[in-house]
């Protein structure tokens, strides 16, 4: 699927911390991306097994109703894989093991695309970010630079799990405000609500309404019926920007002149001529 002219994509990620996070922000997108061929996966960080008021239900029982609704929104999406890494829903930080755990699932499934929550959000009209929604995006992040991408940087998933480093081509983060990308999902909004609601132990049926306003304000500045919002970083690959550097060296003007003297070079260096 070509996004626009410099944006070829075959392979998608989407890398989050509990169940329900990709639905409400990027599902419509996801569910559009994956209809015009591009092989989407869930990577989901932590188990979801905090999200709950009852005080009859446990954390272990919680963790596999929420896999469950995940799996199913995907199904309804056509997302291919889901990935669970299983960390603990409400204590996730951007450990060691965490980037290892998120850096293995991109070089595994190598992404042209990877899509996140912008770790720099924090609070907003009335809304405190979930600490595990920043520490995933900062995950993220770092696997870009230097986890994923960098083969002396956890060499251990090389050297002995064959995972070659590997970068995507862009990012898109989450923008819950100014989004320099939006994408039309007016088609696919009815499928994006359905995934919403197979989140059933935490989404009410009002709760689609929201979610619907949001949407048509995010398409108003592109008459779009219902749109989604992202910051989008793109990256060159690497041999790419080689190839780049050495057509530009090669158009850059030689200078031509007279090799210096061994005493016109002694005085730029700032010791005496002799």
């Amino acid at each position: 699927m070509r996004f626009d002219k410099t944006l070829e994509v075959q392979r998608a990620m989407a890398i989050y911390a509990h169940p329900d996070d990709a639905e409400f922000g990027m599902a419509g997108t996801v569910a559009k991306w994956a209809k015009a061929g591009v092989e989407f996966t869930y990577c989901m960080v932590t188990n979801g097994a905090s999200g709950s008021q009852d005080p009859k239900m446990t954390r272990k029982r919680l963790r596999n109703v929420r896999a469950a609704e995940q799996r199913e929104a995907a199904r309804i999406l056509g997302v291919k894989n889901v990935v669970f890494l299983d960390f603990e829903d409400g204590y996730l930080e951007p450990t060691i093991d965490v980037r290892r755990a998120v850096a293995r699932e991109i070089r595994r499934h190598r992404p042209d695309v990877i899509f996140t929550m912008d770790p720099t959000t924090r609070y907003g009209g009335g809304y405190v970010n979930h600490p595990d929604h920043i520490a995933a995006g900062e995950v993220v992040l770092r696997s870009i630079n230097p986890d994923a991408s960098t083969r002396q940087m956890l060499p251990e998933l090389w050297q002995k799990e064959r995972l070659e480093p590997h970068k995507p081509k862009a990012l898109f983060l989450m923008a819950f405000g100014k989004p320099d990308t939006i994408v039309d999902v007016s088609d696919v909004v009815e499928i994006k609500m359905r995934a919403l609601l197979a989140h059933r132990s935490q989404i009410e049926p009002e709760s689609v309404d929201f979610v619907r306003g949001w949407m048509r304000e995010t398409g108003k500045k592109k008459r779009y019926s219902y749109a989604e919002g992202f910051k989008v970083l793109r990256f060159e690959e690497d041999g790419q920007t080689r190839r780049d550097a050495r057509r530009e060296g090669r158009k850059a003007p030689q200078a031509r002149g007279r090799r210096a003297s061994p005493r016109t070079t002694r005085a730029r260096r700032g010791r005496p001529a002799r």
